[in-house]
């Protein structure tokens, strides 16, 4: 759908005057050559046109779909471009994996705009397909491809000064690109202290104290709204007060989710509260370009012609997404066509029996006859640590359905070892179980289940495929495969979505009253966030960064 030349007319929404006016805009070769008033700027046309969106901080993999089907999708909702750390697939592929999100990106017309990932491993706490030290990251940040560090999650390693954190840092300074900060719940003199190491932005806040106290240190806050972590509402008002300092972004987002909405709902919701249209486009479309320093135009003469025509500035549907001068998506239809792709993996474990996932009262720690729980929290990446009574059966632990306790599990991928094994409440659980590679940072696979038969069964349909989500209850057993890398797949988005929304169904259907389980549990191993998480070498204390 591309045309050299043309003109559109609509109401312009110009954030650079903070003005609204009818105007037209006429294309040439992919750039804006002119923006001209019609008439005396009063009359309104009834369309708006605006910049196009950007999502500040996204794992494309998290959508299970590779770049150029999370491209076909996210048009329709006027997203232009996103930042997108590829670390989910790094931590599996190493430079190969980033190199492969890369090339598949180029093959459509979208602005991604890679980071070169930080902590791969996240922690040495936990098995990973892949390490990249400083030397390779800085060779990736000599690409121009790579706008940015991603998030230095290893904040204790910032902290403490660690060689090869601060090497990592310093090239990404030395390239002239901006770092991404990861560091939940951090304040006072040891936030201050990761900021001033040159760290710009943080996602992972979740109340808006611990917000303002990093923006009052120059940090720019990306407010979240994804699948399982969602901070829009905590965090939205400081928009008001920091309009040039807060981003949105949508970090994890599953395909059904990515089919509903993008950063348009966002825009939404913040016009429902009251919030000031410039204010709310800076956020969606603005900062995030100049931050990055992205090739993404923001309606400006010269600019590349990167904009949308939106029905209203109310729902922010949208009718129309160009891209360099291309129209990509209207009235619901992307233009952007599926691309073949051969998957890459790395995936070598052996199918696992009932005994394998057994804990004997005396191999789990106890205190005061009580055994320690995690419990997940719905729309949090955060945890709590419980202490609860456990229940023993023939001298093992169980599943407690009455405390909603049930086995987690996480089974190494990369090769053969013992599996790692704990508690958690807060899945709901009544009967079944489920599994899924998709599991930050290290993607082994994560499971839970009211019973070692079930999540042996799970887990077995997981390993069959080389990765992939699965469910399974007493009648019938679910899969949806992801042959690139345990993390995507390479079939059409729409299906795929398709796919997700029937066995996210399933598990609910088990009993769970989580907004999204398997995006839930795909976080339950991530180390780096506190307070207690199951990692394949076992239950880790994310306070102390220590094992249980």
């Amino acid at each position: 759908m591309h045309r050299s030349s043309f003109s559109i007319t609509g109401d312009l929404v110009d954030v650079w005057t903070k003005t609204i006016y009818p105007a037209e805009i006429s294309v040439e070769n992919g750039m804006i050559a002119s923006i001209k008033k019609i008439g005396d700027g009063a009359s309104a046309i009834g369309k708006f046109i605006l910049p196009g969106f950007v999502d500040s901080h996204a794992h494309i993999e998290s959508s299970m779909l590779i770049p150029s089907e999370f491209a076909r999708l996210a048009v329709l909702h006027g997203t232009v471009g996103t930042v997108s750390d590829p670390h989910e697939i790094a931590n599996v592929c190493g430079m190969e994996g980033v190199e492969f999100m890369i090339a598949n990106g180029k093959e459509v017309p979208f602005k991604f705009n890679f980071g070169a990932p930080s902590c791969v491993p996240a922690t040495v706490f936990e098995t990973a397909g892949a390490a990249l030290n400083s030397d390779d990251v800085k060779k990736l940040l000599a690409k121009d491809e790579i706008k940015y560090l991603s998030e230095m999650m290893n904040f204790p390693g910032v902290l403490f000064k660690d060689e090869e954190v601060m090497k990592k840092i310093a090239a990404s300074h030395a390239a002239g690109k901006p770092v991404d900060g990861h560091a939940p719940g951090l304040r006072g003199d040891k936030a201050k202290q990761y900021i001033e190491a040159g760290i710009s932005t943080d996602h992972e806040c979740f109340t808006a104290e611990e917000a303002v106290d990093k923006l009052q240190h120059g940090m720019k806050i990306l407010i979240r709204e994804g699948s399982a972590a969602k901070n829009f509402e905590a965090l939205i008002e400081l928009l008001e007060d920091y309009p040039k300092m807060i981003m949105f972004c949508s970090d994890d987002k599953h395909p059904d989710s990515l089919v509903a909405g993008h950063i348009n709902q966002l825009c939404a919701r913040a016009i429902a509260k009251g919030h000031d249209i410039f204010n709310v486009l800076r956020a969606a479309c603005v900062n995030p370009v100049l931050h990055y320093k992205l090739d993404i135009g923001l309606l400006r003469e010269g600019d590349a012609a990167d904009f949308i025509i939106a029905e209203d500035l109310i729902s922010f549907k949208i009718l129309q997404t160009y891209i360099d001068g291309e129209l990509v998506a209207e009235n619901g239809t992307s233009f952007i066509k599926s691309v073949a792709s051969k998957p890459i993996n790395q995936f070598d474990c052996k199918e696992i029996h009932p005994d394998d996932v057994k804990i004997k009262v005396t191999d789990y720690p106890v205190t005061d006859g009580k055994i320690p729980v995690i419990e997940a929290l719905d729309g949090q990446l955060i945890t709590n640590r419980l202490q609860l009574t456990g229940k023993e059966v023939n001298g093992e632990w169980a599943s407690d359905l009455e405390q909603d306790m049930l086995k987690m599990v996480v089974v190494n991928r990369y090769h053969h070892a013992l599996v790692a094994k704990c508690f958690i409440k807060n899945f709901g659980f009544k009967e079944g179980a489920i599994a899924s590679s998709v599991a930050h940072d290290s993607h082994n696979i994560v499971a839970v289940g009211v019973d070692d038969e079930s999540l042996v069964r799970a887990i077995n349909l997981v390993i069959k495929e080389k990765g992939g989500v699965s469910c399974c209850n007493k009648k019938e057993e679910k899969v949806l495969p992801l042959p690139v890398a345990g993390l995507m797949s390479v079939g059409d988005g729409y299906k795929v979505a398709e796919a997700y929304t029937a066995i996210d169904a399933m598990a609910k259907s088990l009993g769970s009253s989580l907004a999204a389980p398997f995006m839930t549990l795909s976080f339950m191993a991530l180390l780096v966030i506190p307070h207690l998480k199951l990692s394949d070498k076992g239950l880790f204390d994310g306070d102390a960064f220590s094992f249980v």
